[in-house]
C-alpha cells in the first residue's frame, strides 16, 4: 500500500500541498502534482501513478473531463480515480458515477476519510475487481460491495470553543454541554491543531482578540487546509466597527455574535448553523449510497447479460449445427436459420444495450480473440438471403478462393462483430433496389478488410454525417443507430469503418478489423 504513487489535481497550489501533506501523514512518499486535468493527462502519460485525486472544478479541463478522457484511454482507463469535491447536484454527480468515478470525497474531509477512500478503492485493485461500472470482479459471481451495515447512531455534532479567557471557554462549553460535544482551545495555535486533525468539529465559536494568532489569523488557516476550510465559523467577539465584520466575512464567516453572549440568542444560531452541517454530511452518505446503488445495479445487469449471451451463443451454436446437417429436409434448414436469424438479433439487442454503453462511457474492456470472420459473414449472408428472398435480391459472399490463401482470422469480440455485420448487412439490403446485388467481399492484406457493397449511392447531404448517432435519411421508422453502433463496435475492436461512393451509383463500407498474426 505505501508504495502506491499519487496524482493531486487541483487548480490551487496550497490545495495540492494539504492533499500531499496528508499523504504523507498517512505513510506515502510517491507524489506528483497537476495544476489541472490537461496537464495531469500529460503526467499520466510519462510518470507511474495509481491512484489519481483530483478536484472537480478547474479550467482548462474539469476533474469529470478528465474522468472521461482517463476512462476512454485503453492504457489509463484502471486507474482508481477519486474526485474531490464540494458539488451538490445530483444530476452531475449521477454523471460522474455513470463515466466511472471510483469515489467521492466531499468536502471538508479530513486525512482518516481520504485514507479509507483510497483503501476501498486500491482493495477493488487487490482483489482484481473492476474500478468503474460494468466491470464486476467475475462475470459469474455478483458481487457482495452493496451487503448493508447496520445503521449505527449518528454521534453528536462536536462545537469547538476558542477563546483566551477560562471563563469565557467554561461558559460557552456549559452552555452546549447538553445537546453537543463541546472541545475548548485557548489559543489560535490550538485551535488549528484541533481543526485540521482526523477528527474535526462541525463548527467553531471562535474570539477574535487572542494573543500571538487572532481569530482572524486561525479562520485565514481553516480556509487553507481541506479538514477546515468548510467548517462553519461563529465570531464570537467585542469587536462591534464593520470594518471587522467585513474582514470576518471576507474570511468565511457565517456569523457575529457580540460579547457578552446572551444565550437565547447563540443557541439558536448555533442549533441552525448545525442543520446546516448535519445536511453537507449527509451529502457524502448519500453519494455513496448512489454510486452503490449504481454499482449494484450494473452488477446485476452485468450478470443477466453474461448468462443470456452464454445460453443465445450455445443456442446459436446447436442450431448450426443442426443446419448443417444434410439429411434433413429443405423446409426444416429453412426453418433453423430462422431460429438462428432470431437469436442472432436477441443478441444484437443485448450487445447494444450493454456493450455499447460501456464503450461510450468508456469502460468497455476488449478481450480480443481469434474470430474465424468467414464463417460469421457466410451465416450472415445467409440468414440476409433468406430474409429479403421476397424483393428478391442476390446477396453474395466474396472471400479468397485459394487453397494457399492464409486463414481469415481477426482479432477481436465475435458477438461484437455479429452485431456489427448484420446491422451493416441489413442495412445494405433495406437500402438495395430490388433485383439488385448486394456483395460482402473479404480483403486478404496487413489487416482484415470487409467491404459491403449495394446499389444505391448515400445521399450527398449525409455522408459527413453517416455514422454519427440518429443520422437516417429515406428510411421508414429508422432511428439512425445502426450505423452509428457499428462504428462504435468496429472501434471498440481496434479497428475502424469508412464509407464509400462511386460513379455507379453504388455504396459500399470498408470495415477494417486487427487480424491474428
Amino acid at each position: 500500500m505505501r508504495e502506491l504513487s499519487f496524482l493531486i489535481v487541483d487548480d490551487f497550489e496550497s490545495m495540492r500541498k494539504v492533499t500531499q501533506s496528508q499523504l504523507l501523514s498517512l505513510g506515502y512518499s510517491k507524489i506528483i502534482t497537476a495544476r489541472n486535468g490537461a496537464h495531469a493527462l500529460k503526467l499520466l502519460h510519462t510518470d507511474r501513478v495509481d491512484v489519481v485525486l483530483s478536484d472537480w472544478n478547474m479550467p482548462e479541463m474539469s476533474g469529470l473531463d478528465l474522468l472521461k478522457a482517463i476512462r476512454n484511454d485503453p492504457k489509463l482507463r484502471h486507474l482508481p480515480f477519486i474526485m474531490i469535491t464540494a458539488e451538490v447536484e445530483r444530476a452531475r454527480i449521477q454523471e460522474a458515477i455513470a463515466c466511472g468515478v471510483s469515489n467521492l470525497l466531499v468536502k471538508p474531509y479530513s486525512a482518516a476519510n481520504l485514507a479509507a477512500r483510497i483503501e476501498r478503492a486500491t482493495a477493488a485493485t487487490d482483489n482484481g475487481a473492476a474500478l468503474t461500472l460494468g466491470e464486476s470482479p467475475a462475470a459469474d459471481k455478483p458481487t457482495t460491495t452493496g451487503t448493508a451495515a447496520p445503521a449505527a447512531t449518528a454521534p453528536r455534532p462536536t462545537i469547538l470553543v476558542v477563546d483566551d479567557t477560562p471563563d469565557n471557554l467554561h461558559l460557552l462549553s456549559q452552555l452546549f454541554k447538553d445537546d453537543y460535544k463541546v472541545r475548548v482551545a485557548s489559543s489560535g495555535e490550538k485551535a488549528l491543531a484541533i481543526v485540521q486533525s482526523d477528527t474535526p468539529p462541525d463548527l467553531v465559536l471562535l474570539d477574535v482578540m487572542m494573543p500571538g494568532m487572532d481569530g482572524f489569523e486561525v479562520a485565514q488557516r481553516m480556509r487553507e487546509h481541506p479538514s477546515s476550510q468548510h467548517i462553519p465559523v461563529i465570531f464570537v467577539t467585542a469587536m462591534t466597527d464593520t470594518d471587522a465584520r467585513l474582514k470576518g466575512l471576507e474570511l468565511g464567516a457565517v456569523d457575529f455574535v457580540t460579547k457578552p453572549v446572551d444565550p437565547d440568542v447563540l443557541k439558536p444560531r448555533v442549533r441552525n448553523f448545525l442543520r446546516y452541517v448535519e445536511l453537507h454530511k449527509q451529502l457524502q452518505a448519500d453519494f455513496d449510497s448512489m454510486q452503490e446503488a449504481a454499482r449494484l445495479r450494473e452488477d446485476v445487469e452485468h450478470i443477466t447479460r453474461h448468462d443470456l449471451k452464454g445460453a443465445l451463443a450455445g443456442v446459436i451454436g446447436l442450431v448450426q449445427t443442426l443446419a448443417r446437417d444434410g439429411q434433413l429436409q429443405a423446409e426444416q434448414t429453412a426453418q433453423l436459420r430462422l431460429a438462428e436469424e432470431t437469436a442472432l438479433q436477441v443478441m444484437n439487442m443485448i450487445n447494444l444495450s450493454s456493450e455499447l454503453y460501456k464503450i461510450e462511457t468508456g469502460r468497455f474492456v476488449l478481450d480480443a480473440q481469434p474470430i474465424a470472420i468467414a464463417e460469421i459473414l457466410q451465416r450472415l449472408v445467409e440468414i440476409s438471403r433468406a430474409s429479403f428472398d421476397h424483393k428478391p435480391l442476390t446477396v453474395e459472399l466474396l472471400a479468397p478462393a485459394s487453397p494457399d490463401a492464409p486463414a481469415l482470422v481477426a482479432l477481436g469480440d465475435a458477438m461484437l462483430c455479429y452485431s456489427l455485420f448484420q446491422n451493416l448487412i441489413k442495412n445494405a439490403c433495406e437500402a438495395a433496389p430490388a433485383n439488385s446485388r448486394v456483395t460482402v467481399q473479404i480483403d486478404d492484406a496487413d489487416a482484415i478488410q470487409v467491404r459491403i457493397r449495394n446499389q444505391g449511392a448515400v445521399p450527398a447531404e449525409v455522408r459527413e454525417r453517416f455514422f454519427d448517432k440518429f443520422v437516417t435519411h429515406g428510411k421508414q421508422g429508422g432511428t439512425g443507430l445502426g450505423t452509428y453502433s457499428a462504428k462504435v463496435l468496429v472501434q471498440a475492436q481496434k479497428g475502424s469503418i469508412a464509407l464509400n461512393t462511386d460513379e455507379a451509383d453504388a455504396t459500399t463500407l470498408v470495415v477494417t478489423l486487427p487480424r491474428k498474426t
